[in-house]
């Protein structure tokens, strides 16, 4: 909005011709949405405690798991819709609302949001209720996959073509069989990260990893004399997705204030299933799908572990962990909870750096 109204203003003022930089409305971004969530983080941790709107640990499914954290029953939980409040509104406080990217990144948001609360809702309002099942779930996601990829498909302005990390100039073009590949990878992050959402700031402090790395990897990608010199392909409206990447950073940072352990607010399906399914959004809008899953390298892990869990359980009635995703095997195994999550936060920093290498790996 501000973008809009205030730049223009630059004809009349020079001041005013500092909106029209990306890194300035970038850095206003994470300012403003990590300023929401603190701000009004302690009023909705309270009104969700005052509506009873907390973490129910199903005690009867898993003993083990309750007895390792009896402490987070009842803990406020869905304080996703913090999170995606103070992005969107930040982004659209910052950033070119013309631009299709940033729409189709808001559309995700708001979409998985949708689909997260419901679940949530259905867990909380009724007791005996697992929230939505699996295949609703995954519905919701391919229909949104399905709807980004015929957008940007047949906009004529958008490239089938994968480009292959480490390797200079060499690329695979999917042709339409590129709109299947963006349901896989909407579906895959959003379901990585809720996957992940098991201990206290762990999937959130990662996000903001991702956040980060994604918000240079748009930088880089939308500048002309950046992308000729790193030899990744050049797109112009993947520039402007810094800025909403810097408010995923912003409130990911805000809302780990209260997210930390010990946690005073868990963001649910509602935070996990949308956060998830932006920065599987913005992969493809930035052509990095495939980095993705190093740069998310943590997330990859954690879904790999739970698929090797049921996979061997039931191919040889063994379990290869002491319990899935991987967080819980070394609760399991004594590690104290806080140990775990700053250890998988230092694999998650080193799996960003070696990702920023790969500009120059070619």
């Amino acid at each position: 909005m501000f973008y809009h109204f205030l730049y223009p203003l630059s004809d009349f003022f020079f001041a005013f011709n500092i909106f029209k930089y990306i890194t300035f409305r970038a850095g206003m971004s994470i300012v403003t949405s990590f300023l929401l969530c603190v701000i009004f983080g302690p009023y909705v941790v309270r009104k969700l405690a005052l509506l009873k709107i907390g973490e129910n640990i199903r005690k009867e499914e898993c003993l083990t798991l309750y007895n390792l954290q009896p402490h987070k029953q009842g803990t406020p939980t869905m304080g996703g819709l913090l999170i995606i409040s103070s992005i969107l509104i930040s982004v659209f406080l910052w950033a070119d609302l013309s631009n299709k990217y940033i729409l189709l990144c808001m559309v995700s948001s708001f979409w998985l949001g949708l689909v997260g609360f419901r679940d949530d809702y259905l867990k909380l309002v009724k007791k005996k209720s697992k929230g939505l099942s699996a295949k609703a779930k995954l519905f919701w996601q391919v229909l949104l996959g399905l709807v980004i990829g015929v957008v940007l498909i047949f906009s004529g302005e958008f490239s089938t073509v994968i480009d292959i990390p480490f390797l200079k100039r060499v690329v695979w073009d999917l042709g339409l069989f590129y709109i299947f590949f963006i349901v896989l990878v909407i579906c895959a992050s959003s379901n990585a990260v809720n996957i992940t959402d098991g201990l206290d700031g762990l999937a959130i402090g990662l996000v903001m990893m991702v956040a980060l790395a994604f918000s240079i990897l748009s930088y880089v990608t939308g500048h002309a004399v950046f992308s000729s010199y790193l030899f990744i392909p050049y797109i112009p409206q993947a520039a402007e997705l810094t800025v909403f990447c810097a408010a995923i950073f912003g409130a990911s940072l805000g809302f780990l204030w209260f997210n930390c352990y010990p946690a005073n607010v868990f963001m649910g399906d509602t935070g996990s299933l949308a956060l998830g399914g932006m920065l599987g959004t913005i992969a493809v809008l930035i052509k990095k799908e495939l980095l993705l899953g190093l740069v998310g390298g943590v997330f990859v892990i954690e879904v790999i572990s739970v698929i090797l869990q049921v996979a061997s359980f039931k191919l040889t009635g063994k379990r290869i962990f002491k319990m899935s995703p991987l967080h819980h095997h070394f609760q399991m195994k004594g590690w104290n909870e806080s140990k775990i999550i700053i250890r998988f936060w230092i694999i998650g920093i080193i799996f960003i750096i070696f990702t920023l290498m790969t500009l120059k790996l070619r």
